[in-house]
């Protein structure tokens, strides 16, 4: 029976030790689970941050076409751009963080989970059933033990019976043979029991001994290996943890040193130094005022300072014209190259000098050519004058800020020049292999092609040309002029009183800056406008009806598409026929008729010209 107590207590024991180790390795997976959390939480933050890291870089990166992509010119402004650069490869640094992190021990933790929560339910359920055959096998022991006691009892009560009856003299012989026999019976009986239970308990004893000796220690070692094995990992994925962020060291260490070095690289002189290449204007400062004398019925001019922040605005007021004229300083920066000085007249005055010409009248023809042309660069002058854009020579900006102007446009169309060369020699390439293989294809596919960048060429270079011209107007080398060449064909005489009040006005204005070069004011086209509405010669002296039908001298077919929003010049569509009236004469407009109420001027390059022959001979403007 102590036997039965003591393998009792070691079984409960057991049982316990399994519940006990359970309880830890549950509790040790959870403690794994926490940290891969952990670690998962963290790439989150490291994602975010180099998100936001990105975002703010974005934030502050200068804007296209604004004017802080103007300002990086300065090498703070440089220094800030390479600081957001590194900035942004610093995020970058940090998304490598998150990613490895999450590579490397997330993904690695989560797989080992899998396979550690496997082994662990393996091994208890090794265990388990182990402690259920040992069990089993107790039951087993003690079922052929209580019934060997049994027997026993029953054999010692038949025996006893037996005695009992064979001492009784009353008893028949019969009677007492049968207590015999069931007596001999039930100690057989007995005997077997004994056996059977001898046989279960030799059986438990060598059961319970590899249960003890072998299985449950193997489960055990087993259990320990596995969490063992699971702290190394837990330690593995720490250190994994701390050279994560050590690999990326170098890398950001390299970040913080561009940002150094960028800051390093400010120049407080040199961003001066650019600051007033940007605003020299190449004035010159202004000459002495000269002394005026009073005399008897003379009226002193009264002079307003050139350096002034405010010119008197009772003298605005008082203006014919009504206009005001814009207080300017006008820095007086030392130009060592000093270009000459710009006379760049109002419009308005532009105006007045075309009306006031007089004219060598040739013939009404001519003159009516002159006066349309003429016409067309006005109003053009005139509408970019109204809708604030300035004029294609630059000649609105101070003479240095000009010059760069022009150098710049210059060396973006000679950059369009070299590009179609390129691509015309490319072609010329592409036609000679053509020729030399037409299975290749058609050499003359190509010719188009190369008919139109000619054109293009030719366009590109009359334009280098022109701002050539006006770059060296603006450097000195040529004499100073105020708007680009325009052909003189034909002039008129006008000496009106509106052209000579616009003529006053206009010089009054000049008198606020020190040239009158750069200040085109309401005013002006106020007066503009005023000159033109009061003009009889427009509409008297040029009447369509006094002037005879121009015969037609040939052909032309529209090359491109032109508008033709100035008056004086008609609309045509690519493709179109019409009649050549009035060729070329060296101004770059030819004037055609499409009906016997529509004509006008075209550019020559927008249309291909057939003469006749009985005029100039087969001659063709492309």
């Amino acid at each position: 029976m102590e036997l039965g107590r003591a393998t009792l207590l070691k079984e409960q024991q057991l049982k316990d030790q399994f519940d006990n180790l359970e309880k830890h390795t549950q509790s040790g997976i959870e403690f794994v689970e926490r940290y891969s959390k952990f670690v998962k939480e963290r790439s989150d933050i490291e994602i975010s941050y180099a998100k936001q890291i990105r975002n703010l870089s974005k934030k502050y990166q200068p804007k296209k076409n604004s004017r802080e992509e103007e300002e990086n010119k300065y090498t703070s402004c440089r220094a800030f751009l390479s600081t957001l650069n590194e900035l942004n490869d610093y995020a970058g640094q940090h998304e490598v963080i998150a990613e490895n992190l999450t590579s490397q021990i997330i993904t690695e933790l989560s797989r080992y989970l899998t396979e550690l929560k496997a082994e662990r339910k393996s091994h208890f359920h090794d265990g388990r059933k182990a402690q259920q055959q040992i069990e089993s096998l107790w039951k087993q022991l003690e079922s052929s033990k209580r019934r060997f006691e049994r027997d026993c009892k029953e054999a010692d009560r038949a025996q006893q019976y037996f005695e009992r009856m064979d001492a009784d003299i009353n008893v028949t012989k019969a009677d007492v043979e049968k207590a015999r026999q069931q007596a001999q019976m039930r100690h057989q009986i007995a005997a077997d029991s004994k056996t059977e239970y001898s046989n279960y308990l030799t059986k438990f004893n060598q059961e319970q001994n590899e249960h003890y000796y072998t299985l449950i220690p193997n489960i055990f070692q087993k259990l320990q290996e596995m969490e063992e094995r699971r702290i190394e990992r837990v330690g593995v994925s720490m250190k994994t943890y701390a050279e994560v962020d050590r690999e990326v060291l170098p890398i950001v260490g390299k970040c913080l040193d561009g940002m150094t070095k960028a800051a390093e690289s400010i120049e407080p002189k040199t961003d001066s130094k650019q600051v007033v290449e940007s605003y020299k204007s190449g004035f010159e400062p202004p000459g002495d005022v000269e002394f005026e004398d009073y005399g008897p019925g003379q009226t002193m001019k009264r002079t307003v300072s050139e350096t002034s922040l405010s010119n008197s605005r009772g003298e605005a007021k008082e203006r014919p014209g009504g206009g005001k004229s814009k207080g300017k300083l006008w820095p007086f920066i030392k130009n060592k190259n000093k270009s000459p000085k710009q006379n760049k007249e109002p419009l308005s005055n532009r105006f007045n000098e075309f009306m006031a010409s007089k004219p060598k009248m040739t013939c009404l023809r001519s003159l009516r050519r002159g006066l349309s042309l003429k016409l067309i660069t006005f109003n053009s002058h005139v509408r970019n004058l109204i809708e604030g854009s300035g004029p294609e020579d630059f000649s609105h900006l101070p003479p240095e800020q000009r010059r760069k102007k022009l150098q710049a446009k210059i060396d973006d169309i000679n950059k369009d020049i070299q590009k179609e060369m390129d691509q015309k020699d490319a072609l010329t390439k592409m036609k000679g292999v053509y020729e030399k293989n037409p299975q290749m294809g058609d050499p003359a596919s190509v010719d188009p092609r190369l008919v139109e960048m000619a054109m293009n060429i030719e366009k590109l270079q009359s334009e280098v040309q022109k701002f050539e011209g006006w770059l060296a107007e603006v450097e000195g080398r040529l004499p100073s002029r105020s708007d680009p060449p325009r052909r003189q064909s034909g002039l008129y005489e006008s000496q009106n009183s509106n052209s000579t009040m616009v003529d006053n006005n206009c010089a009054q204005d000049r008198e606020s800056s020190p040239d009158g070069s750069y200040t085109e004011e309401q005013s002006s086209e106020t007066q503009v406008k005023v000159a033109i509405a009061n003009t009889p010669e427009f509409d008297d002296e040029f009447d369509d009806g006094d002037e005879e039908t121009l015969p037609t001298i040939g052909t032309c077919k529209a090359v491109y598409s032109f508008e033709g929003h100035n008056e004086g010049t008609i609309s045509v569509t690519e493709g179109e026929l019409l009649f050549v009236i009035e060729q070329d004469k060296g101004d770059g407009w030819t004037r055609i008729r499409r009906n016997e109420e529509e004509e006008g001027y075209v550019p020559t390059s927008y249309v291909e010209v057939f003469l006749e022959t009985n005029t100039k001979g087969a001659m063709t403007y492309i």
